[in-house]
Protein backbone atom coordinates (compact mmCIF):
# COMPACT_ATOMS: atom_id res chain seq x y z
CA UNK A 1 0.00 0.00 0.00
CA UNK A 2 1.43 3.37 -0.78
CA UNK A 3 1.98 6.05 1.82
CA UNK A 4 -0.91 8.69 1.66
CA UNK A 5 0.23 12.17 0.04
CA UNK A 6 0.90 14.68 2.69
CA UNK A 7 -2.03 17.67 2.76
CA UNK A 8 -0.49 20.50 2.77
CA UNK A 9 -3.07 22.64 4.73
CA UNK A 10 -1.37 21.27 7.68
CA UNK A 11 2.14 22.18 6.74
CA UNK A 12 3.53 25.03 9.20
CA UNK A 13 4.09 28.47 8.28
CA UNK A 14 7.58 29.11 7.48
CA UNK A 15 7.48 32.78 6.08
CA UNK A 16 5.89 35.61 7.47
CA UNK A 17 5.73 38.32 4.72
CA UNK A 18 2.89 39.01 2.84
CA UNK A 19 4.93 39.84 -0.84
CA UNK A 20 6.21 36.51 -2.02
CA UNK A 21 5.80 34.95 -5.26
CA UNK A 22 3.79 32.20 -4.44
CA UNK A 23 1.39 34.71 -2.61
CA UNK A 24 1.04 36.61 -6.10
CA UNK A 25 0.04 33.76 -7.98
CA UNK A 26 -2.62 33.23 -5.60
CA UNK A 27 -3.78 36.69 -5.57
CA UNK A 28 -3.69 36.43 -9.38
CA UNK A 29 -6.17 33.81 -9.29
CA UNK A 30 -8.72 35.75 -7.37
CA UNK A 31 -8.06 38.52 -9.57
CA UNK A 32 -8.91 36.24 -12.82
CA UNK A 33 -11.96 34.90 -11.47
CA UNK A 34 -14.41 38.00 -12.27
CA UNK A 35 -12.42 38.32 -15.87
CA UNK A 36 -13.33 34.60 -16.82
CA UNK A 37 -16.77 35.86 -15.62
CA UNK A 38 -17.20 38.55 -17.98
CA UNK A 39 -15.69 36.73 -20.79
CA UNK A 40 -17.52 33.52 -20.33
CA UNK A 41 -20.47 35.68 -20.19
CA UNK A 42 -19.98 37.95 -23.11
CA UNK A 43 -21.82 37.11 -26.12
CA UNK A 44 -18.86 37.96 -28.39
CA UNK A 45 -18.82 34.66 -29.96
CA UNK A 46 -16.19 32.11 -30.66
CA UNK A 47 -13.37 34.65 -29.55
CA UNK A 48 -14.51 35.48 -26.46
CA UNK A 49 -14.98 32.14 -25.63
CA UNK A 50 -11.32 31.16 -26.23
CA UNK A 51 -10.21 33.71 -24.25
CA UNK A 52 -12.17 32.97 -21.74
CA UNK A 53 -10.74 29.44 -21.75
CA UNK A 54 -7.32 31.04 -21.81
CA UNK A 55 -8.20 32.90 -18.73
CA UNK A 56 -9.32 29.74 -17.05
CA UNK A 57 -6.41 27.80 -17.78
CA UNK A 58 -3.60 30.15 -16.83
CA UNK A 59 -5.90 30.59 -13.58
CA UNK A 60 -5.88 26.71 -13.31
CA UNK A 61 -2.40 26.76 -13.96
CA UNK A 62 -1.08 28.98 -11.23
CA UNK A 63 -3.00 26.52 -8.74
CA UNK A 64 -0.14 23.92 -9.50
CA UNK A 65 2.64 26.38 -9.46
CA UNK A 66 2.12 28.20 -6.28
CA UNK A 67 1.33 26.03 -3.48
CA UNK A 68 4.64 24.01 -5.06
CA UNK A 69 6.96 26.64 -5.46
CA UNK A 70 5.92 28.13 -1.79
CA UNK A 71 7.21 24.38 -0.13
CA UNK A 72 10.26 24.42 -2.49
CA UNK A 73 10.60 28.10 -1.62
CA UNK A 74 10.08 27.77 1.96
CA UNK A 75 7.93 30.47 1.79
CA UNK A 76 4.07 29.17 3.12
CA UNK A 77 2.41 31.25 4.56
CA UNK A 78 -1.02 31.72 6.79
CA UNK A 79 -2.31 33.90 4.22
CA UNK A 80 -1.40 31.58 1.16
CA UNK A 81 -3.00 28.56 3.34
CA UNK A 82 -6.19 30.07 3.45
CA UNK A 83 -6.37 31.49 0.50
CA UNK A 84 -5.37 29.28 -1.77
CA UNK A 85 -8.08 26.54 -1.45
CA UNK A 86 -10.70 29.73 -1.37
CA UNK A 87 -9.17 30.85 -4.88
CA UNK A 88 -9.53 27.31 -6.14
CA UNK A 89 -13.47 26.64 -5.07
CA UNK A 90 -13.87 30.64 -6.60
CA UNK A 91 -12.80 29.44 -9.97
CA UNK A 92 -14.48 25.99 -9.76
CA UNK A 93 -17.45 27.44 -8.83
CA UNK A 94 -17.84 30.59 -10.94
CA UNK A 95 -17.53 28.25 -14.04
CA UNK A 96 -19.81 25.55 -13.39
CA UNK A 97 -22.70 28.11 -11.62
CA UNK A 98 -22.02 30.20 -14.67
CA UNK A 99 -22.06 27.44 -17.22
CA UNK A 100 -25.58 25.96 -15.74
CA UNK A 101 -27.09 29.64 -15.79
CA UNK A 102 -26.02 29.39 -19.46
CA UNK A 103 -27.90 26.41 -20.13
CA UNK A 104 -24.87 24.74 -20.96
CA UNK A 105 -24.83 22.32 -17.92
CA UNK A 106 -27.37 20.36 -16.02
CA UNK A 107 -27.87 22.53 -12.93
CA UNK A 108 -27.49 19.03 -10.71
CA UNK A 109 -23.77 18.13 -11.93
CA UNK A 110 -23.22 22.09 -10.60
CA UNK A 111 -24.40 21.30 -7.28
CA UNK A 112 -23.25 17.42 -6.73
CA UNK A 113 -19.50 18.96 -7.01
CA UNK A 114 -20.21 22.26 -5.59
CA UNK A 115 -21.46 20.16 -2.75
CA UNK A 116 -18.81 17.98 -2.36
CA UNK A 117 -16.61 20.58 -2.32
CA UNK A 118 -17.62 22.74 0.28
CA UNK A 119 -18.74 19.59 2.37
CA UNK A 120 -15.36 18.35 2.60
CA UNK A 121 -13.93 22.06 3.70
CA UNK A 122 -16.54 21.58 5.72
CA UNK A 123 -15.36 18.03 7.20
CA UNK A 124 -11.82 19.68 7.34
CA UNK A 125 -12.76 21.59 10.09
CA UNK A 126 -14.57 19.01 12.01
CA UNK A 127 -11.51 17.11 12.36
CA UNK A 128 -8.51 19.48 12.73
CA UNK A 129 -8.78 19.14 16.77
CA UNK A 130 -7.66 15.43 15.66
CA UNK A 131 -5.49 15.92 12.99
CA UNK A 132 -4.85 16.86 8.75
CA UNK A 133 -6.21 13.88 6.52
CA UNK A 134 -4.03 13.82 3.93
CA UNK A 135 -4.79 14.66 -0.02
CA UNK A 136 -5.26 11.33 -1.98
CA UNK A 137 -4.32 10.79 -5.38
CA UNK A 138 -8.03 10.46 -5.98
CA UNK A 139 -8.48 14.24 -5.15
CA UNK A 140 -5.89 15.36 -7.26
CA UNK A 141 -7.17 13.42 -10.24
CA UNK A 142 -10.34 14.90 -9.06
CA UNK A 143 -8.93 18.43 -9.37
CA UNK A 144 -7.45 18.11 -12.78
CA UNK A 145 -10.40 15.89 -14.48
CA UNK A 146 -13.09 18.79 -13.24
CA UNK A 147 -10.58 21.39 -14.78
CA UNK A 148 -10.20 19.70 -18.14
CA UNK A 149 -14.02 19.00 -18.31
CA UNK A 150 -14.78 22.90 -17.61
CA UNK A 151 -12.46 23.93 -19.64
CA UNK A 152 -13.95 21.27 -22.62
CA UNK A 153 -17.49 23.19 -21.86
CA UNK A 154 -15.80 26.57 -22.11
CA UNK A 155 -14.15 26.13 -25.21
CA UNK A 156 -16.12 27.05 -28.63
CA UNK A 157 -15.75 23.15 -29.80
CA UNK A 158 -18.76 21.29 -30.69
CA UNK A 159 -18.05 17.90 -29.74
CA UNK A 160 -20.87 17.17 -27.56
CA UNK A 161 -19.98 13.47 -26.22
CA UNK A 162 -16.15 14.04 -25.33
CA UNK A 163 -17.68 17.34 -22.95
CA UNK A 164 -20.16 15.10 -21.69
CA UNK A 165 -17.51 11.81 -21.59
CA UNK A 166 -14.86 13.99 -19.69
CA UNK A 167 -17.74 15.68 -16.71
CA UNK A 168 -18.48 11.99 -15.82
CA UNK A 169 -15.59 10.89 -15.35
CA UNK A 170 -14.79 14.90 -12.96
CA UNK A 171 -18.34 13.83 -11.16
CA UNK A 172 -17.61 10.23 -10.57
CA UNK A 173 -14.60 11.12 -8.74
CA UNK A 174 -15.74 13.99 -7.32
CA UNK A 175 -18.64 11.84 -5.53
CA UNK A 176 -16.26 8.58 -5.15
CA UNK A 177 -13.16 10.78 -3.11
CA UNK A 178 -15.87 12.86 -1.13
CA UNK A 179 -17.24 9.76 -0.06
CA UNK A 180 -13.53 8.62 0.47
CA UNK A 181 -12.47 11.83 2.73
CA UNK A 182 -15.87 11.20 4.60
CA UNK A 183 -14.62 7.87 5.72
CA UNK A 184 -11.56 8.69 6.52
CA UNK A 185 -12.55 12.14 8.68
CA UNK A 186 -14.55 9.81 10.77
CA UNK A 187 -11.85 7.24 10.88
CA UNK A 188 -9.55 10.43 12.34
CA UNK A 189 -12.34 11.73 14.54
CA UNK A 190 -12.92 8.57 16.03
CA UNK A 191 -9.06 7.90 16.96
CA UNK A 192 -8.91 10.65 18.10
CA UNK A 193 -11.71 10.61 20.67
CA UNK A 194 -10.24 6.97 21.52
CA UNK A 195 -6.91 8.13 21.84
Amino acid sequence: MKPPIPDHAGDPVTYSRFWTGPNMLTVLRLLLVPVFAVLLLADGGVSTRVWAAIVFLVAAGTDVVDGEWARRSGRVTTFGKVADPIADKALTGVALVLLSYLGELPWWVTLVILIREFGVTALRFWVIRHGVIPASRGGKAKTLAQNFAILLFVLPIDIAWLRIAAMAVAVILTVITGLDYVVRALRLRSAGRNG
